[in-house]
């Protein structure tokens, strides 16, 4: 079992910050965020 979850950059592994959220996206089956690291990389997160 997971015991913590942290949202990173998938390229660069850096934390990923308020400040780099560019897109949040709400449906029935939870959350979607869109983040945009430093490195280029942008990273998609899903929550439910």
């Amino acid at each position: 079992m997971i015991e913590e979850l942290s949202c990173t950059c998938g390229g660069c592994d850096r934390e990923l910050r308020e400040e780099s959220l560019r897109l949040t996206y709400r449906t029935e089956s939870g959350e979607r965020r869109a983040y945009e690291c430093v490195c280029g990389t942008v990273t998609i997160t899903v929550a439910r």
